[in-house]
């Protein structure tokens, strides 16, 4: 009998399983089977059967489509490093020094993913043109003579996407330094560590596991970021999502458009796997080692 529950209680697994499994057949492996496969032809004339050839590839051998690359490599590694500065004073607050309201500053948090990401793009032209909110209020406390030209450059991008980006580092943090026990603190302050000695030596290296993973989840997506860099950014730098779009929607061609998918995601692996190797390397310890 209780074989024969064994056998029900895995097959009810794999059942409940199969809905998620198709799902990510559907709209993520083959998506990106057919894109692969795009990327290989050319459009035949008049309508005609395509074609296989390099030649999308070829196309892309400049100089000029690496740098898009590296510009958009640059945004997420950017992105990630601030959003990390400024997440981890935060989540460090909410897991370890907030005992009471701390689910309402959780639902603070988290409030923002309520709201559609183009109203919250939206909402910083008010903030940052020429008549904006901080521009008013600089003015009338004096420190400028003139409204700051905020929008339509790298700095709107990279404040912006911080601003989006920010829950994604701070939710893993969080997750990490709430798993840390109390105990630890107090037998570092029982060994004669100061508070800054504790916090680098066991308190970072007890989280470094919420720290490589808040910075994947916000290098990657940032890589291929597509609405803050074309409404914020003023089409003044070409990026890898905008320039996508571009092939697929504008041009009209989604062979070059796929070719360029490719070559990103290429280049977004190697970079993805040199990150985990440093991290690994020199970061990569989860238990805090050698004495305080």
């Amino acid at each position: 009998m209780s074989s024969i529950k064994k056998i029900v209680a895995k097959e009810s697994s794999f059942f409940w399983a199969v809905p998620a499994v198709t799902w990510q057949v559907l709209f993520f492996y083959i998506p990106v089977a057919l894109i692969f496969l795009i990327s290989f032809f050319r459009a035949g004339l008049a309508g005609g059967f395509p074609t296989a050839t390099l030649e999308n590839y070829i196309y892309f051998l400049g100089p000029s489509f690496f740098l898009v690359i590296l510009r958009s490599l640059l945004l997420g590694l950017v992105n990630g490093i601030l959003c990390l500065l400024c997440a981890y004073p935060v989540a460090y607050c909410l897991a370890i020094k907030i005992n009471r309201f701390k689910n309402l500053f959780l639902f603070f948090l988290i409030l923002p993913f309520w709201t559609s990401l183009m109203v919250q793009v939206y909402s910083w032209f008010f903030v940052l043109e020429h008549n904006g909110l901080l521009n008013t209020i600089l003015l009338k406390l004096g420190i400028i003579q003139q409204p700051l030209h905020l929008l339509n450059n790298t700095f709107a991008i990279y404040l912006v996407m911080v601003y989006c980006y920010l829950p994604f580092m701070i939710m893993p943090l969080y997750s990490a330094l709430e798993k840390i026990d109390r105990r630890v603190f107090e037998a570092a302050a029982d060994l004669g560590a100061t508070q800054w000695q504790t916090f680098i030596r066991v308190t970072v290296p007890l989280s470094m596991a919420g720290i490589r993973t808040g910075f994947f989840l916000v290098f990657v997506p940032s890589f291929g970021e597509l609405v803050v860099p074309i409404l914020l950014g003023g089409g003044k730098q070409l990026f890898v999502g905008p320039l996508i779009t571009q092939y697929f929607l504008s041009a009209r061609n989604p062979a070059l458009g796929a070719a360029f998918t490719c070559i990103s995601c290429i280049m977004l692996l190697i970079a993805v796997g040199l990150l985990y190797l440093f991290f690994k390397k020199y970061m990569g310890t989860t238990t805090a080692k050698g004495k305080i």
